[in-house]
């Protein structure tokens, strides 16, 4: 049976960042009464307008940008029909979903159960994506069983480690955890982009502006062994996260730009 256990002091650690962000949040004044009730009706009217012209004009939009995929293991195991637990950043979900290789093969994504992410799920059913909603911080036991049956079942599975709240760059402990619990490599996956608008968000969503060009790197595949403590799992986490990381500056390296990683470490 799957269950969530983190390393105490990481933990703390994590949620001490969260609550930092979020009282950030509220001594700018994006809490303030009048910018939630925007919030909510430009969501509900974004909902609308997502659901049925996003995807297409997002569809055109990916048509008229060049993607080079980096050769490897990592992009065999991708390509594959082996399950395996893709975790990208959460500032890249948008510049991911229409690619060719990832749209139309009924991946699952795991996507908040936020206003927000009721926008992602529309938009991800029509490029072919099976979707689960849940986060680590709402219904999170109850995603974690739902993505341990999936994997069950062979499904191959996209997390963002670092959403859907942040800190950007963040790594939560539950891509270990499933990779541990089913035996399926995890995939730490970057991608680079050198023209794109870049949301003032807390992950700097980015979106690739027309005849973008785009780098997808895989990093080398991640197995968990079923004896790795709380001690190891943690540090299975910050590999990962290194190795995400090291993923975009390939990317970007590929690109010949610089990147936009603000000095992570």
């Amino acid at each position: 049976m799957l269950t969530a256990m983190t390393h105490p002091t990481a933990r703390d650690d994590r949620r001490a960042a969260r609550r930092a962000a979020d009282a950030a949040r509220a001594a700018a004044g994006r809490d303030a009464p009048a910018l939630v009730r925007w919030r909510h009706l430009r969501r509900n009217i974004g909902k609308t307008l997502m659901g049925w012209l996003a995807p297409l004009l997002l569809r055109a939009l990916a048509a008229t940008w060049r993607v080079t995929f980096v050769p490897g293991p990592g992009l065999d195991l991708q390509r594959s029909g082996a399950p395996w637990v893709l975790a990208l950043w959460h500032g890249r979900m948008l510049a991911a979903m229409p690619l060719r290789g990832h749209r139309g093969r009924g991946i699952t994504v795991l996507v908040s159960p936020s206003a927000d992410g009721g926008l992602a799920d529309l938009a991800l059913r029509r490029f072919g994506y099976r979707v689960l909603r849940g986060s680590a911080h709402r219904s999170g036991a109850r995603a974690l069983r739902a993505m341990d049956q999936a994997l069950a079942g062979g499904a191959q599975l996209v997390l963002t480690p670092d959403g859907s709240r942040g800190p950007r760059h963040a790594m939560n402990s539950g891509v270990a955890w499933l990779a541990r619990a089913r035996g399926a490599p995890i995939l730490p996956t970057g991608i680079a982009v050198d023209r794109a608008w870049r949301l003032r968000s807390w992950d700097r969503f980015v979106i690739p502006k027309p005849f973008a060009r785009l780098v997808v790197a895989y990093g080398a595949p991640t197995l968990v062994d079923d004896a790795a403590d709380d001690d190891a799992m943690e540090a299975i986490g910050a590999s990962v996260r290194a190795a995400m990381l090291a993923a975009e500056r390939l990317a970007f390296a590929r690109l010949g730009v610089a990147d936009d990683l603000d000095g992570a470490q």
